[in-house]
């Protein structure tokens, strides 16, 4: 008999950071500082894509997508570990940290096809400029989205679906801050090699293979400006690419690293820390790298900031 009705635990306990008592303050005012900044930062983002028409092209479309996964990929965990930093009671009940995984799967694998999508706009714009119009249609980026809404959905719900099948006895301690689909599998007292070889499989699948369409576009950006060398393509070539590779290679890194190659004598420091990588910092500064430093952003901000003045003062 499998299912639901075996587990015979009604929550788990989140360990949390392995941080001493004394530090527990510190460490939830910069938590809490980086998570406000998340929220702002992509707020923000949203906010002029939305009110400036300027903004309201097949990059900006996705970049408004990306950052609305950044903003829930954060709000899924660190409002969690915010509140058991200050509680006495760090359990969660079970339908909870099962619908906890879910959300961290479902806003991870949307933000890896948000960065695939981008990458490939970048390559068409860059590559093919004359044809930028053409191909990259209003309804192909619509499409893109949904898509990557549509499988991401389907992938999360399969992960959590077989993870509702396994029996949890005893051992209620999640060696984690959040309800991560491996800590979980640890606790589980029944056969869980199915859940192993899908993980695999599946993180070849949702993670790998975005990740290597990612570096062809951008290697296929570098190799066109290098057939026509010249001070301007490359300065182009390096705004475009290195603070979107950047992230890329902390989003994408860190993952894999933790779900596809796990070292045998792995450490919970290390994982924690890989953990922080990708659910804490990497939100954090996608604003910053993605938008904020970039000029039609800055030159969104001052329109819609004058707009509000001509507004206030008629």
């Amino acid at each position: 008999m499998t299912g639901r009705n075996q587990t015979s635990i009604s929550e788990f306990l989140l360990l949390g950071l392995p941080i001493q008592p004394e530090q527990q303050n510190l460490f939830y005012a910069l938590f809490l500082a980086m998570y406000l900044t998340t929220l702002l930062g992509n707020l923000l983002i949203i906010l002029l894509i939305r009110l400036d028409s300027h903004l309201h092209t097949p990059m900006y479309l996705f970049l408004s997508n990306l950052s609305f996964s950044d903003l829930c990929f954060s709000s899924v965990t660190i409002p969690k570990l915010l509140q058991n930093m200050q509680s006495q009671d760090p359990s969660i009940p079970y339908a909870g940290c099962l619908t906890q995984m879910y959300f961290f799967l479902f806003f991870g694998d949307l933000e890896s096809f948000l960065l695939v999508a981008m990458a490939y706009d970048r390559y068409v714009a860059i590559c093919l400029p004359l044809h930028y119009a053409t191909i990259m249609s209003p309804t192909l980026c619509l499409s893109l989205v949904a898509l990557s809404w549509v499988l991401t959905t389907f992938h999360a719900m399969l992960h959590t679906l077989l993870m509702a099948r396994l029996c949890f006895c005893a051992d209620n301690v999640i060696l984690h801050f959040f309800c991560d689909m491996s800590a979980l599998l640890k606790l589980a007292c029944s056969d869980t090699r199915v859940n192993e070889l899908v993980i695999f499989i599946m993180g070849g699948l949702i993670l790998v293979i975005p990740f290597l369409l990612i570096i062809g576009s951008y290697a296929r950006i570098v190799f066109s400006i290098l057939k026509v060398p010249s001070s301007k393509g490359i300065c182009k070539a390096v705004s475009t690419c290195g603070s979107h590779l950047s992230v890329v290679s902390l989003f994408y890194g860190t993952i894999i690293g933790f779900y596809l190659c796990p070292s045998p004598n792995s450490s919970t420091l290390k994982d924690t820390i890989m953990a922080v990588m990708y659910t804490v910092v990497t939100p954090m500064l996608n604003p910053f790298i993605y938008s904020l430093r970039n000029k039609d952003m800055k030159g969104a901000l001052g329109r819609v900031i004058r707009q509000k003045k001509t507004s206030f003062s008629l």
